[in-house]
C-alpha cells in the first residue's frame, strides 16, 4: 500500500510529536508498505494559525497515495478519501485550556472569533476521516465533548522497549522531559523543600521558554537546593537516557492535564521503575494503579515529597512498584502490532 504519513512540527523542537511519526513510518516500511512522510512547520501563533492551516488544506495527495495517516494538527485537515487520524491533541488554547491559567491567547473579540472558526474547521476535517484514533482516553473525551466525534484509543508504543533495563534503585528521582511551564518541573523542585530523606532529584531536558528555565534556577537558589536538585538543561541522547533510567530510584512525571500517557511513564515500565504523578496530570494516570505501580498524588509539593521519601526509605517497595509497573503496562498491549492493525484496518 502507498501511505502518506503527515504531521506538523515546531522547528528545532524534538519530542513525542516527532517520535510518533518517525517510529510509525519505520514500522510501516518494515511491513512492506511504501511510505512518504510529509512534515510542514507549524508555529502556534494565533494571528497566523488559519493561514498556516490553509497550507495543509491545499496539499493534494489523493491521486498518489492509497491512504493518508494524519497525526499532529493541523495535518488532520489534509483532504483524502481514505484518511485515518491518529489524533494527538487539539489546539488546546482554544479548547480545554480556554478557561485555564495555561491559556495562551488574550480574552479579546478576535480570539473568540478565531475559536469559532477553528471549531468549525475541525468539525469538517474530523468528520472527513474514515477512522479516528486517539492517543489516550483524555483526547478521546475531548473529541467527544467538544466536537461530537467518536474515536478509538490506541496508545503509542515505545520504539524499542527492550533497550531499557534496571541496574538497581539509586538515590535519584528522575524526570526527563521538555522543560515547559505545563510540564511543571517547578512542582518537583518545590517538593524537594519538604523531603526528610537524602533523596535527590534530577531534571533533564530543554524547552522554548528561557523565562521558565530562569524560574527553575531561581527556586533552587532561593531554597538552597544545590546538591539536592540537578538541573541538566540539555537534550539527553537515547543511550544516556537508558542508563539514567536503569539507575534511578523512580520516575516523576507531573504535567498539567497531559494529552498522552507520556513517554517517561512508558519508559519507566521496561526499566522497572515506579512512577510518581499527580491527579491532574491527565492521560498519565491511565497507566497508573495508585499504590501499586507508583503514586498518584494531589499536585501539592508536600504530598509529592512524601512519595519521594517513602520510595527512598523503602527500596524493596520501590522495587515491587517498579516490577508491578512493568507487568501492568505489558498487560495493556501497547504494541506496534496493535497500532498497525488499527491503522490499516
Amino acid at each position: 500500500m502507498k501511505i502518506v504519513v503527515a504531521s506538523s512540527f515546531v522547528p528545532f523542537v524534538d519530542g513525542g510529536g516527532r517520535f510518533i511519526v518517525e517510529w510509525l513510518t519505520e514500522r510501516l516500511r518494515a511491513e512492506g508498505h511504501a511510505v512518504e512522510r510529509i512534515y510542514l512547520p507549524f508555529i502556534d501563533v494565533p494571528t497566523t494559525m488559519l493561514e498556516q492551516t490553509l497550507a495543509y488544506r491545499l496539499i493534494d495527495v489523493a491521486q498518489s497515495a492509497d491512504r493518508l495517516i494524519a497525526i499532529r494538527p493541523p495535518a488532520h485537515v489534509i483532504p483524502h478519501p481514505n484518511k485515518v487520524l491518529w489524533f494527538i491533541h487539539h489546539f488546546r488554547a482554544f479548547y480545554d485550556l480556554w478557561d485555564s491559567n495555561y491559556r495562551s491567547v488574550p480574552d479579546r473579540p478576535e480570539s473568540h472569533a478565531m475559536r469559532r472558526r477553528l471549531w468549525h474547521m475541525d468539525g469538517i476535517a474530523l468528520r472527513e476521516a474514515r477512522r479516528v484514533l486517539t492517543i489516550s482516553k483524555v483526547v478521546a473525551s475531548r473529541l467527544r465533548d467538544f466536537n461530537g466525534v467518536p474515536s478509538e484509543v490506541v496508545y503509542p508504543p515505545l520504539h524499542r522497549p527492550e533497550q531499557f533495563r534496571c541496574d538497581g534503585y539509586g538515590d535519584e528521582i528522575l524526570c526527563i522531559s521538555r522543560v515547559e511551564y505545563h510540564k511543571r518541573q517547578d512542582l518537583l523542585i518545590e517538593a524537594m523543600r519538604f523531603v526528610r530523606s537524602p533523596v535527590k532529584l534530577r531534571l533533564c531536558g530543554i524547552g522554548l521558554s528561557p523565562d521558565y528555565r530562569r524560574a527553575l534556577i531561581g527556586i533552587v537558589e532561593r531554597h538552597g537546593l544545590h546538591g539536592r536538585v540537578t538541573l541538566d538543561y540539555r537534550w539527553v541522547g537515547e543511550d544516556e537516557k537508558i542508563d539514567l533510567f536503569a539507575n534511578a530510584l523512580a520516575i516523576a512525571y507531573v504535567p498539567f492535564d497531559e494529552d498522552g500517557v507520556g513517554y517517561p511513564a512508558l519508559e519507566a515500565a521496561p526499566a522497572r521503575k515506579a512512577v510518581v504523578t499527580t491527579t491532574d496530570s491527565g492521560a498519565v494516570v491511565e497507566l497508573m494503579r495508585d499504590g501499586i505501580n507508583g503514586e498518584v498524588l494531589p499536585p501539592d509539593p508536600a504530598a509529592i515529597a512524601g512519595a519521594f521519601d517513602r520510595l527512598y526509605l523503602d527500596r524493596a517497595r520501590a522495587r515491587r512498584m517498579g516490577e508491578a509497573h512493568a507487568a501492568h503496562v505489558a498487560g495493556m498491549n501497547i504494541t506496534w502490532d496493535r497500532v498497525l492493525e488499527r491503522m490499516l484496518a
